[in-house]
Order: structure tokens, then sequence, then C-alpha cells
């Protein structure tokens, strides 16, 4: 019986601070964009919001678990721009293949996600580097696949889990599709992190992979499973996509580096060991607030993306300098 190290009580509390700060920081967020738009404060308005973040959420939560055991996952736009063009190519409007169509999705991704996450463990080359090239050789053959532009059609039955609506529900007015979806995936996310020895395994991994390795614990399939995890993700908010937005060659686009984004706002520490699934939820939805809030005040796209990168400098600041004082 193989023994994991087990997480300290200061990392415990740490994990709750940043959860804390997360949910306070969505919550500042979303009352500014009451003040400019009162009518968000509406349930429908409210659940129409969550719908638009759901793929952000669900690429977050993912994203989180490549985090906690010490690597980055750059692939995820891509794969959700691949399954993009890829259900339309296949289903091409017919709407019986629908949902063997998805079946086919979710297996790209694992294959993607399986590729990833052995070379990252067998052949130890840095995850920046191989979700780089899984990135941009993912993204080469969607294009060649499509020929450079949107071709196909997705049936009502696929669009209908990114856009449909379900109303008089007693209590919310309307509830999305994609709001089900959310809750289902960011419900199995915390579970597996949670709910079975594989979260502890991450988060040691993450700390230390040679203590870890040392310990008896499967270092190579706790990265590979959560490179997987990732890949799966990114298939969900593809489909969220397609079905919200529709087909377009730039689904995908600058999704990863949101999604890194998001897990730093929320409190994960980007060299792994630390970090929850819902610091995660409520650092996509304070991004995706901070967006919001952005196009109301009517500020170009440009300031939105160099925000963005202020974010990630200043948590790798922040994270170095942890490591400088633990050390």
């Amino acid at each position: 019986m193989t023994r994991v190290p087990q997480t300290t009580p200061s990392r415990r509390r740490a994990g709750r601070i940043a959860l804390n700060a997360g949910l306070v920081m969505f919550i500042v967020l979303y009352a500014a964009i009451v003040l400019f738009q009162p009518t968000y404060l509406e349930p429908g308005l409210f659940m129409n919001f969550l719908r638009r973040a759901a793929p952000l959420v669900i690429l977050a939560c993912g994203q989180l678990y490549v985090i906690l055991t010490g690597g980055f996952d750059l692939s995820m736009g891509a794969v959700a721009t691949l399954v993009v063009l890829a259900a339309s190519i296949l289903i091409n409007g017919d709407p019986e293949i629908t949902w063997a169509v998805i079946g086919v999705l979710y297996g790209m991704g694992i294959a993607v996600g399986l590729m990833n996450g052995l070379v990252v463990a067998f052949l130890k080359v840095p995850s920046i580097i191989t979700t780089l090239g899984t990135m941009l050789l993912v993204n080469g053959l969607a294009l060649a696949w499509s020929g450079g532009a949107a071709r196909g059609d997705l049936p009502d039955n696929f669009r209908n889990l990114g856009r449909l609506v379900w109303r008089d529900v007693p209590g919310l007015g309307t509830l999305p599709v994609a709001v089900v979806v959310l809750v289902g995936f960011v419900t199995l996310a915390w579970f597996g992190l949670n709910g079975t020895v594989y979260g502890k395994r991450a988060l040691a991994v993450g700390d230390n992979p040679r203590a870890s390795e040392l310990a008896g614990a499967p270092v190579a399939a706790t990265r590979i499973i959560a490179f997987v995890v990732s890949a799966v993700s990114a298939v969900t908010a593809g489909i969220l996509l397609g079905g919200f937005s529709g087909v377009s060659v730039n689904a995908g686009e600058g999704l990863e580096l949101q999604a890194i984004a998001a897990c730093v706002i929320g409190g994960a520490q980007l060299l792994g060991g630390r970090g929850s699934i819902w610091s995660a939820t409520f650092g996509a939805l304070s991004l995706f607030a901070l967006f919001t809030l952005l196009n109301l005040l009517g500020l170009p796209q440009a300031f939105r993306d160099s925000i963005q990168g202020v974010i990630l400098i200043a948590a790798v600041a922040v994270t170095a300098w942890r490591r400088r004082r633990r050390t």
C-alpha cells in the first residue's frame, strides 16, 4: 500500500483563503456591472451571464488539474476550435448522427490529452513546450481539414446545448442547458479532486514530484490523467461554444490563456501544489465579469488582452517570491 504525501494545514488554509478571495472579487465585479446595468440583478440575466461564462469556467476547471500537477496546457483553445469545426463537418446538418459525432469528438479530445500526458510523463518534455507544439499541430489540422474557412452545418439538437433556455422554471424563471452542463462538469471535477485519492496525489505531485515518486505515488499516471481531464474540458467547452456562437475558425482562440488567468485569479499556484475547483470556478467567473464590465465601459478588445497579460505576469512574480521564501 503506497502512501501519498499529505498537504499541510497551512496549505489547506491557503486554499480556503484563495476561494474566499475569488468569491469576493466576483461579487465586487458583478456589483460594478449592476451599477452600470441594474437589469443584471434579474435572475434571467444572471442565468444568461452564467450561460456565456460556462465555457471559460469549464476550461478553468480542466486547466486546474494540469496546474496542480505542476504543468500548463496551452492546447485547450486549439482543441475547442477543432471540436467546433469537426462537428460542423462531420454532422453537416444531419441531427440523427449528432450524439454519435459528440462521442467521436470526446474520443479525439482524449487522444490529444493522452498524447500530451505521455510526452510530458515519459519523454520529460516541459509541458509548456509539449502543449505549445500540440496547439500548433491541432490548429493546423483543423484549418487544413476545414480549408481555412467555416463549412458544414450544426443542427438544432447540437446548438441547443449552448443556446437552449428552459422557461418558467420555479425560482429561476429561465434555466439554460449550458448552465446545467456547467454545474454537472464542475461537480464531477470537484469530486475528482476531493472525493478520490487522485486529488491528494495531484497536490503532492505538484508540490514535490520527487518526494511523491519516492513515496510510491504514480507520478506519471497522475500527470497523464490531468492532461486527459484538461482535454475533455476543452471538448465540452467547444461543444457549448459551437452551440452558442456557431461555426468559426477562431472559436477557441486565446481561451487557454484565459483559463490559466482564471486559475491564477482564484489562487492556484502556477508551479503546482495548491488550488481548488471552487477557486478556479470563481476565478473564471471573476474574469468573465471583468470582461463584461469592460464591454459595458466601451473599452477595446486590446485592453482586455493587456489585463490578462498583467494578471499572468503578476502571478508568476508572486509564485516565484513565495518559492524563494519557502526555500
